[in-house]
C-alpha cells in the first residue's frame, strides 16, 4: 500500500470512528432551532432590554443599586498599613503578596516607622530560571514516554508562567535570598512579562525536543547535563537582558517613611540580607489551608509537580472548612500578623469601589435566569478557582465575635479601589476564598496534626490547582 493510500485509509478510519461516536439526533437541527426561537419572549420590554444590553456594559446594567451605598471602612482588628505595591502587567501576585507579609513581619518587629520593599525583579529572575530548569529536567525524566503522554504534555504546555504560590516564595527566598527594591528595581519586562515569556517558552520547547531526542538515542547522563547547562545559559542570557543582572553584593541602609537613613549602611549578599530581615527558614513555619468542599476536610493533600524549582517543595495544603480558616485568620490579625491569601477575585467585584460582595451585581434578573451552582460545583466545572493572591490585613467583628467584613492589600497600585486595598464581605469571602498561609503558632493542635499526616497526591490538572497570578 502506498503512503498516500495509507494516509487516506487512516483518515477514513478516523472519520468512521468519529461518526460512530456521535449520538443520533444530537445535532442542532432546523426544527430544534425553531423550537428555541419560539421560547424567546417577544413583548416590548424584551426588545428594550436587548437594546440596553447591546449598548452598555453588562456590569453597569446588572449593578445592584441597593448595594451601592457608602462603604463602611471601619475594622475592629487591623494591622498597620504599609505602602501599596503594583505588579503592573504581570502575573506575580503570589510574590507581591508573599513579600508584603515578609516585610510586614520585619517592620512589626523592628518598628513600624521603617520603610522596606523587596525587589520583585530579583526573585522573579530566579523564579523563571528555576522553572526553566524544572521544565528541562522534567523533559529528561519523561524522555522515554510518548510526546502525547499527560506528563510530557504538562511540561510542554506551559514551560514558564508568572504564576505561583507562597511555597515558591519560601523556596526561592531561602535559596537565593532577598534584596531591597532600590538595589534591583523593576524593568519594563518584569512589569510587562508576556512577550519575553512567550519567547523563552518557545526556546524551551525547542530545547525540550532536543533533549527528548538525546534521551531516545541513549545519550549519557553526563551529555544530557552538559546540554541542559548550555540551554539554561541561553535562558539566563535572555533573562539578564529583559529583567536585569541580579546582584551578588550590595550596600544598603534601612530608611524610615521619610526616606531618612536609620543606622549605618552595611554590605550584604542577598542571603545575608534575607537572614537579617526574615531571620531563618520559612519552610516548616507555616501551613497552607485550602477550602475545597469537593474533598474531605482535615486531610492533607499534595499537588504533584506544582512547585517552582526541581529541588523545591510541592504545594501541600490542609483542606479545612471556612469556619476554621476564618478563626486562624482572626487569631493572626489580632496579633498584628498579615497573611497570604488567594481568591477568585473577578467574581462579583466592584472595581471602582474596591468592594467584593455576593450582592454587587444581579445578573440573574438581567438575563431572566438563575446562577445556582454552589462552591463545589463551580470548582468541579472550572467555573471558579483561585485567580489572585492578596495580603489579608484586617477583619471587622460583630458583638458576638463573628466576622462581617475583611480587608486585603492588593498589588494593583495605590490608586486602585480603597487606596490600593479591597474590602470584602464575609459572605463573599466564604464563597470565593481558597487559600490561606498561616504561621503555625496560630494553628490549633487538631489542624497541626492533620497537616503532619501522609498527603493524598492530586494531579496538577485539577481545576483548583492553577497558580495564583
Amino acid at each position: 500500500m502506498n503512503v498516500k493510500r495509507q494516509l487516506l485509509m487512516t483518515g477514513l478510519c478516523c472519520v468512521t470512528l468519529a461518526t460512530a461516536a456521535q449520538t443520533k439526533g444530537g445535532e442542532l437541527s432546523a426544527s430544534m432551532l425553531k423550537d428555541i426561537v419560539k421560547e424567546q419572549k417577544q413583548e416590548p420590554a424584551s426588545k428594550a432590554l436587548a437594546n440596553a444590553v447591546g449598548a452598555n456594559a453588562i456590569d453597569d446594567l446588572a449593578k445592584n443599586r441597593q448595594n451601592a451605598g457608602a462603604l463602611d471602612t471601619y475594622f475592629s482588628i487591623e494591622t498597620p498599613a504599609q505602602s501599596i505595591t503594583d505588579q503592573k502587567s504581570s502575573g506575580r501576585c503570589w510574590m507581591f503578596s508573599g513579600m508584603n507579609v515578609l516585610r510586614s513581619n520585619y517592620t512589626r518587629q523592628h518598628g513600624d516607622s521603617l520603610q522596606l520593599e523587596f525587589s520583585q525583579a530579583y526573585l522573579f529572575f530566579y523564579d523563571q530560571l528555576e522553572k526553566a530548569n524544572l521544565m528541562l529536567q522534567g523533559i529528561i525524566d519523561t524522555g522515554e514516554k510518548p510526546i502525547d503522554d499527560q506528563r510530557v504534555q504538562f511540561f510542554f504546555r506551559a514551560p514558564l508562567s508568572d504564576g505561583g504560590t507562597f511555597c515558591g516564595v519560601s523556596d526561592l527566598c531561602e535559596k537565593y535570598g532577598l534584596v531591597p527594591k532600590e538595589v534591583m528595581p523593576e524593568s519594563f519586562t518584569s512589569d510587562n512579562t508576556s512577550k519575553a515569556r512567550q519567547l523563552i517558552n518557545s526556546k524551551l520547547r525547542e530545547f525540550g525536543l532536543q533533549l527528548r531526542d538525546m534521551v531516545q538515542k541513549d545519550k549519557s547522563q553526563s551529555s544530557l547535563n552538559k546540554a541542559k547547562v548550555r540551554m539554561l545559559a541561553q535562558v539566563y542570557h535572555m533573562l539578564e537582558l529583559t529583567i536585569g543582572q541580579p546582584p551578588q553584593k550590595f550596600t544598603y541602609a534601612f530608611r524610615n517613611k521619610k526616606g531618612v537613613a536609620v543606622g549605618q549602611a552595611h554590605e550584604y549578599t542577598p542571603q545575608q540580607f534575607y537572614s537579617e530581615v526574615v531571620g531563618g527558614p520559612l519552610n516548616g513555619t507555616f501551613i497552607m489551608a485550602m477550602n475545597d468542599p469537593r474533598r474531605p476536610y482535615y486531610k492533607t493533600y499534595e499537588v504533584e509537580l506544582d512547585r517552582h524549582s526541581y529541588d523545591g517543595h510541592n504545594w501541600r495544603y490542609v483542606n479545612l472548612p471556612m469556619d476554621d480558616i476564618e478563626q486562624m485568620a482572626i487569631a493572626s490579625l489580632r496579633d498584628g500578623c498579615k497573611l497570604y491569601s488567594s481568591y477568585d477575585v473577578g467574581k462579583q467585584l466592584d472595581r471602582k469601589r474596591g468592594f467584593a460582595d455576593t450582592e454587587n451585581f444581579d445578573y440573574a434578573s438581567l438575563f431572566g435566569t438563575t446562577f445556582g451552582m454552589d462552591k463545589a460545583q463551580r470548582i468541579s466545572t472550572f467555573d471558579s478557582g483561585s485567580t489572585h493572591a492578596m495580603t489579608l490585613t484586617a477583619v471587622d467583628l460583630d458583638d458576638k465575635g463573628k466576622a462581617t467584613k475583611w480587608k486585603v492589600e492588593n498589588s494593583w497600585g495605590a490608586d486602585w479601589g480603597q487606596k490600593g486595598c479591597l474590602i470584602m464581605t464575609d459572605r463573599w469571602l466564604r464563597e470565593y476564598m481558597f487559600r490561606l498561609v498561616v504561621d503555625k503558632k496560630y494553628v490549633p493542635e487538631k489542624i497541626l496534626r492533620a497537616a503532619e499526616t501522609e498527603p493524598v497526591m492530586v494531579m496538577p490538572e485539577d481545576p483548583l490547582f492553577l497558580p495564583d497570578d
